[in-house]
């Protein structure tokens, strides 16, 4: 093992000691806080900003999150979407289910109220989009990646306009607001694409000396003929986030 790959592990150690710390410290204050029914239990997204510091990613937010209770639709890079996100947001989010089937992330993610969605579970459908509306109603911030997937931050993947099928008809009182992750020129370093696993991804990004510097660009909501339905929604918020990384960024097409 080469000196830099050492000191790289022992980094990578040292941000995992202290995401562990910041776990068990947070533990105490958000039951209590479930015990007592605060609204919206803000320990959660206390903890995911804190492992954003201490896994030396600096994020920068630009432009202001819309009002009242809102969807946010964005483009996904890297597992450190969720980290920044919530650090600019408060926001939960939803997840696909695979996420569910391990033990540890299934209990984090639902302290955050995470809402999950079987992509393939033609017959849960009706379900999981209530499950969706009720938390829109009632957690005042979702996110929603509409690519479904990880991309590679330059461009844009299809936006899945079934995975919208809660906002047809559109709730009374949300707001819809896209969202852009820009991880600036460095993006190849953080963004978590092919046949990369996880747990490389994982080790390779908190092993940098460097933070993995993301800008969260929350965009104009979106409002008329845009809302119209969960298309006009996918199709209005993915030019919008296309438009703000560059007027001629590649829109990839199904």
């Amino acid at each position: 093992m080469t000196a830099g790959g050492a000191v790289a592990r022992i980094r990578l150690g040292l941000r995992l000691f202290g995401a562990l710390a910041w776990l068990l410290a947070c533990i105490g204050p958000s039951a209590l806080a479930r015990v007592r029914n605060v609204p919206h239990n803000p320990w959660p997204r206390r903890f995911l900003r804190g492992v954003a510091h201490i896994f030396g990613i600096a994020v920068a937010i630009r432009g202001e999150r819309a009002p009242g209770r809102l969807l946010l639709l964005a483009n996904h890079v890297s597992w450190i979407d969720i980290l920044a996100l919530s650090a600019a947001s408060g926001c939960a989010f939803v997840g696909h289910d695979g996420l569910a089937r391990v033990p540890f992330l299934r209990w984090l993610c639902r302290q955050n109220d995470t809402v999950f969605v079987a992509r393939h579970d033609k017959a849960g459908i009706a379900a999981q989009v209530e499950q969706l509306r009720r938390a829109l109603m009632e957690m005042g911030a979702v996110t929603l990646f509409p690519e479904g997937t990880t991309g590679n931050g330059d461009t844009l993947l299809p936006f899945k306009s079934s995975l919208l099928g809660a906002l047809e008809p559109l709730p009374e009182g949300i707001t819809v607001q896209p969202v852009w992750l820009d991880y600036g020129p460095d993006v190849a370093a953080t963004a978590w694409v092919g046949d990369e696993p996880g747990m490389d991804n994982f080790r390779r990004v908190l092993g940098r000396a460097r933070p993995a510097a993301v800008a969260v660009h929350f965009l104009p909501a979106l409002d008329g003929a845009a809302l119209a339905s969960r298309k006009t929604i996918a199709s209005a918020a993915r030019q919008s986030i296309a438009w703000a990384m560059s007027p001629a960024v590649p829109l990839t097409e199904a």
